[in-house]
């Protein structure tokens, strides 16, 4: 099979496509035929060995894929092979085919193609989890959202939007806004010319926002935080700025905040009914017509231009690398 290998840890540009031997399934475990692998910016800090959890050299890529079942490991019953399957694993994806534990898939949502559904579950479960299972996010609620045209982004402003949620949507540059824009976002920010918190004020009628959900990091967080209104929550998911931000206490203090953070696999873990109720509720959603913001479609050899993309900030909602002619 081809597949995306990494021998050193570094930047994208270290990324070969090899061919390997077919992998096999062991006990508990399902062998997926890819069709199509979404990339992600954790993928980026995979590659550079700076994510919470190391992969071990040599590695394949790449953490979130759509697929059909080809084989079965022992043990397994079900689902059956040529099953359409979305799955997510730590690394592995960016190949043609990929083990993982069958207890780790779960049915492509009625509705979807294999490049979108590549491009769900991570994102939009995230999304969802952030704003109602951690943020506590009610309809009619202001909702600020940092990095809104990336994929967490993007996800964030159409789950938020759908569930009647009234977004902030804050991005560098208008034509970033103009995306979240059209997901539902009622108004957008240039945080990378406008004050981020007097507009939080601003837009929200000076008292700011309920909720902010922050995939970036940096010095915007600081920033969201302090337009937050007194009681508000704050979600941090993620750094794709690069800098984990140092958030001075006293500000937690003075404003009655709560501040959580999320972690998708955590909650996988900890909290499986709440897991199972986010699933129900996106593919609800998506069958009243949501599909996620995919601006980019690759062919696996295209993936180390692919991911420095992603690590460099080019890309807009998900990314998808298809490995067939389908």
């Amino acid at each position: 099979m081809k597949a995306a290998r990494l021998t050193q840890y570094g930047p994208p540009s270290g990324i070969s496509v090899v061919d390997l031997d077919d992998p096999e399934p062991g006990p508990g475990e399902v062998l997926v035929r890819v069709h199509a692998a979404a990339v992600n910016y954790p993928d980026v800090l995979i590659a550079a060995n700076q994510y919470q959890v190391s992969a071990p050299l040599p590695f394949t890529p790449g953490s979130e894929f759509a697929g059909v079942i080809a084989a079965l490991g022992p043990g397994v019953s079900g689902p059956p092979v040529g099953s359409p399957v979305a799955g997510a694993v730590l690394s592995g994806a960016f190949a043609e085919k990929v083990v993982l534990p069958a207890t780790a898939l779960r049915p492509v949502p009625e509705g979807l193609d294999m490049v979108h559904a590549a491009a769900f579950h991570v994102t939009y479960a995230t999304a969802y989890h952030a704003l109602v299972t951690i943020g506590r996010g009610e309809p009619g609620e202001w909702v600020t959202v940092l990095g809104a045209a990336g994929g967490v982004g993007t996800a964030t402003v159409d789950v938020a939007t759908r569930l009647g949620m009234r977004v902030l949507a804050a991005a560098s540059g208008h034509d970033r806004l103009a995306i979240a824009r059209k997901l539902g976002a009622e108004a957008g920010i240039d945080y990378a010319g406008e004050d981020l918190k007097s507009r939080m004020r601003e837009l929200t009628g000076g008292e700011g926002a309920h909720l902010v959900i922050d995939p970036v990091g940096g010095s915007y967080s600081e920033a969201a935080l302090r337009g937050l209104r007194r009681g508000g929550r704050f979600v941090t998911v993620g750094y794709a700025d690069g800098e984990i931000p140092r958030i001075p206490l006293n500000l937690v203090l003075l404003k009655d905040a709560v501040v959580r953070g999320f972690e998708i696999r955590m909650l996988r873990q900890y909290a499986r009914d709440a897991v199972a109720e986010g699933d129900r509720v996106l593919a609800e959603l998506v069958r009243e017509g949501m599909r996620p913001f995919v601006s980019r479609v690759h062919p696996l050899a295209d993936i180390a231009t692919v991911l420095t993309d992603v690590a460099e900030r080019r890309v807009t909602g998900k990314v998808v690398l298809s490995m067939t002619d389908e």
